[in-house]
């Protein structure tokens, strides 16, 4: 703190009670109503609360304000989150405003949450238990007020996607006291009467109060005990309640809901035109082909005798083609027959010019044989001569033998044999086995070489 004998100025002064002001008091809720409502260019909101005996001045940033989920109008009683803080440059006390719910919204939000959390863990929001909506019903029961600007929202759309259907009102309050429990008998009333395939549960937007019926636990239970499903369509888009939750389906608002539990209704004619333009387009190329067929099989189909002087006609247009092409034929073979025969006679040889040739040939031919012929004999003689002498039979006639062992081996020296061997000597005219009786061995000639 400044020493009290120091003189500031006014900015510090603000500055310094602003700080005093945020660090003593901390975010707190303060209620009242709003007066003096301004929005700027900015984007901020600048209004008072007061109450019987004050007021106090507040201002709400446009980053605050872009989410509140309602409109601030003057007059309205709320609770509000603030920050209580200090205007330096006018020294204005005010409110920083971080929060605001509608006065007595506390209470609501908190049962909300509460019953929230019992129903979701008692399983009445799990998936599997969810009932699949019919695709295409035949009756539509609306649970809602006949007073309701939802009611005739939700018809108008139900008459202009699907006019042939069924509408079955089960009329009931749907804001009050009485309401929670009207809904619920409602939806027992139909669930008993089974005369819907489906049923929507519709109104229209309005605050938390005015949408708390569709928050109570009797309607909730009403809901999961029906056999029949339920699209819930209650309020606008942001508004969230628990018959949302445990209903089969969720619609945004309540013509969302209609135009849900049409939705395959209003898409069947243009499936079955899409159907229609495809059977249309199978059809015309199914006549198409069978029409080219047909074409093709007409051409086919003629009268035997045509068909008869048809085949003649090809038969006799085969024929001079053949006569032509054998004409051509031979008529090539004979030129080129001719050219052969002019070149062999060209080519063939003057056998009189030489018969004289020939005959003098065939003279010098027999000279030449006999020449040949002679000179040959003479030298075979001295051959013949000296291959008689080296025959071995010659040399057997004159007395000679040739002796083999045992084994077939000539026998050419008489150290090769042993007294008692048994020998095979070949004569000039047969052969005769001994035994050796002994061996005598001559002195070797000396070489005369």
């Amino acid at each position: 703190m400044t020493a009290p004998s120091s003189v500031i100025s006014i900015s510090e002064l603000n500055r310094l009670t602003r700080q005093t002001l945020e660090q003593a008091f901390p975010l707190l809720w303060v209620t009242g109503e709003i007066s003096n409502l301004m929005r700027a260019a900015s984007g901020h909101v600048y209004f008072t609360l007061k109450d019987n005996a004050a007021q106090a001045r507040c201002v709400m940033f446009r980053t605050r304000a872009q989410i509140l989920p309602w409109r601030l109008e003057n007059g309205q009683q709320v609770e509000a989150r603030a920050l209580v803080s200090l205007y330096e440059p006018r020294g204005d006390f005010q409110l920083n405003i971080e929060a605001m719910r509608r006065a007595g919204l506390g209470r609501l939000f908190e049962e909300f949450s509460r019953l929230k959390q019992k129903l979701e863990i008692e399983g009445l929001f799990a998936v599997e238990r969810k009932k699949s909506l019919p695709r295409l019903p035949n009756r539509i029961g609306v649970i809602s007020s006949p007073q309701a600007a939802a009611l005739h929202d939700v018809l108008s759309t139900l008459n202009r996607r699907a006019p042939h259907l069924a509408i079955v009102l089960y009329p009931t309050q749907v804001q009050g006291d009485m309401a929670a429990r009207g809904i619920a008998q409602a939806i027992a009333s139909a669930t008993q009467r089974k005369e819907c395939d489906l049923l929507l549960l519709v109104r229209g937007g309005g605050s938390i109060e005015d949408l708390w019926a569709f928050n109570e636990e009797i309607v909730a239970y009403a809901i999961a005990s029906s056999t029949l499903p339920i699209i819930s369509g209650v309020g606008h888009e942001t508004d969230t309640t628990i018959a949302d939750f445990v209903a089969d389906l969720r619609a945004p608002t309540p013509t969302a809901a209609a135009e849900l539990a049409t939705q395959h209704w209003h898409d069947m004619p243009q499936k079955i035109i899409g159907l229609s333009q495809k059977l249309n387009s199978a059809m015309q190329y199914r006549l198409s082909r069978d029409q080219q067929r047909l074409d093709h099989m007409a051409l086919r189909l003629t009268h035997p005798a045509n068909n008869l002087k048809r085949r003649q006609d090809q038969m006799q247009l085969l024929a001079a083609q053949l006569n032509t092409a054998l004409t051509s034929h031979l008529r090539i073979h004979h030129e080129h027959i001719s050219r052969l025969a002019m070149r062999f006679n060209r080519l063939a040889p003057r056998v009189e010019s030489r018969q004289g040739a020939l005959a003098l040939l065939e003279q010098r031919l027999v000279a030449a044989k006999n020449r040949y012929l002679l000179q040959k004999r003479s030298a075979l003689a001295p051959l013949s001569n000296a291959l008689k002498h080296l025959n071995p039979h010659n040399t057997l006639a004159r007395g000679f033998a040739i002796v083999r062992n045992a084994q077939g081996k000539v026998v050419n020296h008489a150290s090769a044999l042993h007294s008692g061997n048994q020998i095979a000597v070949e004569l000039a005219t047969g052969h005769v086995t001994a035994k050796v009786l002994t061996t005598c061995l001559f002195e070797e000639p000396l070489d005369k070489s």
